[in-house]
């Protein structure tokens, strides 16, 4: 039973949870926002939806549509979320400064504790 306990209370479980929750109803935002782009495309070139359009006597028309419905996804997602998401995230909590791992740091303490135990003067 502690199995199972330990399994609900992780903390993966629930960040998961939350995030499939949080993703199930931006997904509405997103396609609302994307159906409104594409009516506007659709003032421009006459019709949102270019289901009907057959260049040819080839059905292309879904696929039109969802290339463009896929583009300005795409934008939407980008611009509204991730550019905004990034610059806070810079501004809140920056990347740590550039300089040596840790883990080579170590090594080259080890490599310099070896040498002068050796008797020999560690690299510069």
């Amino acid at each position: 039973m502690s199995g199972f306990k330990n399994f609900l209370l992780r903390g993966n479980l629930i960040e998961l949870a939350v995030a499939f929750i949080i993703g199930g109803a931006f997904a509405t935002v997103v396609a609302a926002t994307v159906d409104v782009l594409l009516d506007l495309v659709g003032k421009i070139g006459g019709t949102p939806d270019f289901s009907n359009y057959e260049p040819g006597g080839v059905s292309v028309g879904a696929w039109l549509t969802a290339v463009i419905s896929f583009v300005i996804l795409a934008a939407v997602v980008y611009f509204f979320i991730v550019t905004p998401y990034t610059k806070a995230k810079e501004r809140y909590f920056p990347s740590a400064p550039p300089g040596t791992p840790e883990d080579v740091q170590l090594l080259r303490e080890i490599r310099d504790l070896i040498a002068t135990q050796q008797g020999r003067t560690p690299p510069a």
